[in-house]
Parts: structure tokens; sequence; C-alpha cells
């Protein structure tokens, strides 16, 4: 592949992951300011997803591949939730 094609190519890769990153800001930051509006719901869903993860007792990072794989899959859950929190809060105000 030509110089000018792999250009291209990364041009277009972080055209696309500035997009994304402007898509997931908002939602983001509203979760954020809810956090900071009711810190103890935010401390009770991580000390619960905490309390699951643990009574599960799965070690998936112990497999080959698998850190990589369950990092996108909670990059997208993240950003999934996010968006959810937001549009929500934003429809009970």
């Amino acid at each position: 592949m030509s110089m000018f094609g792999q250009h291209a190519r990364v041009r277009s890769a972080q055209q696309r992951m500035s997009e994304a990153r402007r898509a997931v800001a908002v939602p983001a930051s509203a979760l954020l300011a809810r956090g900071e509006r009711h810190p103890l719901v935010v401390l009770g869903v991580a000390a619960g997803a905490g309390l699951v993860m643990g009574r599960m007792d799965v070690h998936p990072m112990r497999l080959p591949g698998m850190s990589g794989l369950i990092g996108g899959v909670m990059s997208e859950l993240t950003a999934l939730g996010a968006g959810f929190l937001a549009h929500a809060t934003t429809e009970d105000a």
C-alpha cells in the first residue's frame, strides 16, 4: 500500500475516533454531573457491582486475549449506559 493510502486510512480512523468521542462526551458529562448531585447512589452502584463480580468468582482476565475483548465491550456498555442515564435524567427534569 502506498504512503498516501495509509495516510488516508489514518486520517479516516482519526475522524471516526473524534466523532465517537464527541458522541460520548455529552452523555458522559451529564452522568458525571448526576453523580456529583447524588454521590451515595454512585457509591452504592459501585459497591453492588463489586459485590456481584466477587460473588460470580469469574476471572476472565486470566485467559489470553480476554482483557482486550472485555475492555472493548465495557467501553461500549459504558457509552450506552451513559447515554441511557443522561437521556433518562433529562426527561425527569
